[in-house]
């Protein structure tokens, strides 16, 4: 598929195909784009929670969500046969601008202008959505909910140094619901884009 065609495909699908699991070779590709994401110092301090087995995703709904009170959109989502939590790890970046090629040997996350551990490990996030795209398949980014974090680290044995940035749910689509915020449509051009000064 061509680049601008996916680019142009690319929206959140909120439900799948609970009979067609994803292939393990595109399972492959999703984290192999993902690594190939920018990273400050190419400190790379990201990991991939890959949760594709129907246990490891229900544990995954039970730590992350209120199952009892029932949601369409939950009960959509949960079809998704394939899970990859994209998790930040910023001390992977205090340790690497404290090389001597770097030399911030304070480790002090105040030189860091905006938290870049959590902006590349969105950048390898949104190679997995386009990577999906490619794969004809349908994918959708969600969040955890702060409250949940505790019990998501509990249930997968997440290291406290490592952030869930999100959830990337992947999977075959299915007739879904489009978000009713897609009616407010793209801003302008001229809102957004600004050349030369604003």
């Amino acid at each position: 598929m061509e680049f601008q065609e996916v680019v142009r495909r690319r929206r959140m699908v909120r439900n799948y195909d609970p009979s067609r699991p994803v292939p393990d070779e595109v399972v492959d590709r999703l984290l192999a784009n993902a690594q190939r994401a920018p990273s400050a110092g190419f400190s790379q301090g990201w990991a991939f929670l890959v949760l594709s087995t129907p246990a490891e995703r229900t544990r995954f709904w039970e730590a992350t969500t209120d199952l009892s009170e029932p949601d369409p959109w939950l009960a959509d989502m949960q079809n998704a046969q394939l899970l990859i939590v994209p998790l930040s790890h910023k001390k992977a970046y205090l340790d690497r601008y404290a090389q001597s090629d770097k030399g911030w040997s304070d480790r002090d996350e105040a030189r860091w202008p905006v938290p870049y551990w959590d902006i590349d490990t969105g950048f390898a996030a949104l190679l997995m959505l386009l990577t999906a795209v490619d794969e004809n398949l349908g994918a959708c980014f969600f969040g955890v909910p702060p409250e949940r974090m505790d019990p998501f680290r509990a249930t997968f044995g997440v290291p406290e140094e490592f952030t869930p940035i999100g959830c990337v749910s992947v999977g075959y689509p299915a007739p879904d619901r489009r978000s009713p915020s897609l009616r407010r449509g793209h801003r302008p051009p001229e809102e957004v884009i600004h050349r030369g000064t604003w």
